[in-house]
């Protein structure tokens, strides 16, 4: 059936029908990391959540175009035009080459990325690997009259292109408001006309070691051009989707759209899609801030504010059960709900095994099993209600369990449905995975348990409830619930 698809756009501030430019093509973009330390759970947040949305418009039918970029240049400490590279900063304090602090953690963020379930882009690209495209962007704007040189830099020029345009149409924000804060902030950069002009072009201080040959100087692009030139490459000049955090709408995103404007008489993203950020104790999470835990840490349990290590599971589920676009705060306690909410899901798929199929399914389980389906796509065409589709599947859940202690029927039909549903939206679509399913680990864990259900119910057969007990209350200490059912028992971490 065909699905309408309501998506919130930032630029509009409502929700709207998903329309894409080419019929059943869509050109998506997302702002990737920057590469100069480890990923951390603020970074998380936009990888999963738009690979929520990649895998979803695959799942409708859509061929997707998806690109997600590598920052490896011109990202200027406090997100200024002043300062220094954040990446040639580390690899100073490091003495190592730029791009060997760029690669490393590149593929630091990939490795974390495949643990978290994220499916890797169509299309990685590296902003250094596209000054060519960035220069030509700064020429285009030039020459349509936006932007002028000063002392070797191009500046994108505001007040020119709010008098044809208007600046702050993302945000909200006017420019009289951009040029009195850009008055405190930047107070002193006297190359420009006006503080509140961004870069497009910056020409290398004697000591900066990443450069390249320019018209103007020898330099390296803005950090807002390396966006705009790389989906121009890859997506056209209009594409569907951009998106990234709730943090780049000002000054990234409505500098992007400035961009695009001044050099092509027109926008070039039709949905702009910003996911909310990660707090602790209601302040965002951020290498700024310095409170930043990495996805590294969390699995391996290593930071003062975590009870205990959190599989990569459980980070993706924490972050789905809460909508896109909601602040999640974070805390140990809140990741240790995430990870039973995790285990209730991966159960409920383990415990559909065992359900022994009746000629006739109960009425209230044919009419649960018809109306699941049609539950699950209203609240992910909501724009992306994650949470209640997971309230959908927890409740799916529950009726697995009916099932499994024999309160009620279904037929051979409606399980195949009802597995081939949970299998869907929990697998395929919250890309959630129990990740000791291979392996031998696990066939090993499943070989012990058998043995020790076995001693068990021995036990019992022989009237030792002693023993009996003994077993079942040790293993529930260590987190393993006996469950008895008609079929005998049955264990779940």
């Amino acid at each position: 059936m065909e699905q309408t698809f309501l998506i919130y756009n930032t630029l509009t501030h409502k929700k709207e029908a998903f329309k894409p430019i080419n019929p059943g093509h869509v050109g998506m973009y997302v702002c990737g990391p920057t590469v100069y330390g480890d990923a951390h759970l603020g970074h998380a947040r936009p990888a999963i959540t738009f690979d929520i949305l990649f895998r979803y418009l695959q799942h409708l039918g859509y061929k997707v175009r998806y690109v997600r970029n590598i920052t490896d240049v011109g990202h200027l400490e406090h997100d200024a035009d002043e300062g220094e590279d954040k990446i040639a900063k580390k690899a100073r304090l490091e003495q190592l080459e730029p791009m060997e602090i760029a690669q490393y953690y590149t593929r630091r963020f990939n490795s974390a990325m495949e643990k978290l379930n994220v499916l890797p882009p169509s299309i990685e690209p590296h902003a250094t690997g596209h000054i060519i495209e960035q220069q030509q962007l700064v020429k285009e704007i030039l020459d349509n009259g936006y932007a002028y040189v000063s002392n070797g830099s191009v500046y994108f020029d505001i007040e020119k292109y709010n008098k044809d345009y208007k600046y702050g149409i993302l945000s909200g924000r006017t420019l009289e408001n951009i040029k009195d804060a850009s008055r405190d902030t930047l107070a002193g950069v006297g190359e420009k006309k006006n503080q509140a002009d961004f870069a497009l072009w910056k020409k290398a201080q004697p000591e900066h070691i990443m450069r390249w040959p320019s018209p103007w100087s020898d330099g390296f692009p803005g950090w807002h051009c390396e966006c705009t030139a790389m989906g121009r490459k890859y997506l056209g000049d209009e594409f569907d989707i951009h998106g990234g955090g709730m943090d780049l709408v000002f000054p990234h995103h409505e500098c992007e759209i400035a961009q695009a404007q001044a050099s092509m008489g027109h926008q070039a993203v039709h949905y702009w899609m910003h996911n909310n950020m990660i707090t602790i104790n209601g302040q965002k999470m951020g290498k700024s801030y310095n409170n930043f835990i990495t996805l590294d840490q969390f699995f391996k349990g290593e930071h003062e504010l975590l009870t205990k290590p959190f599989s990569p599971m459980t980070i993706r589920f924490f972050i789905l059960s809460a909508h896109y676009r909601g602040t999640v705060d974070f805390s140990s306690e809140a990741l240790e709900a995430a990870e039973k909410g995790f285990a209730r899901l991966m159960n409920g798929l383990k415990d559909l095994k065992r359900i022994q199929p009746a000629k006739g399914s109960s009425p209230e389980i044919t009419a649960f099993v018809k109306e699941l389906s049609n539950k699950l796509y209203a609240a992910m065409n909501d724009d992306m209600q994650t949470p209640i589709v997971i309230s959908e599947l927890f409740e799916a859940c529950h009726q697995v369990n009916l099932l499994v202690d024999r309160k009620a029927k279904i037929s051979a039909d409606d399980l195949q449905t009802l597995s081939q549903t949970m299998h869907l939206w929990i697998e395929d679509i919250l890309g959630l995975i129990n990740t000791n399913d291979n392996g031998g680990e696990n066939k090993a864990l499943d070989k012990v348990m058998q043995m020790v259900l076995d001693i068990r119910a021995k036990a019992k057969a022989d009237k030792d409830w002693t023993t009996s007990d003994k077993i079942r209350d040790d293993l529930n200490e260590a987190g393993i619930i006996i469950k008895d059912t008609p079929d005998g028992a049955i264990w779940e971490i």
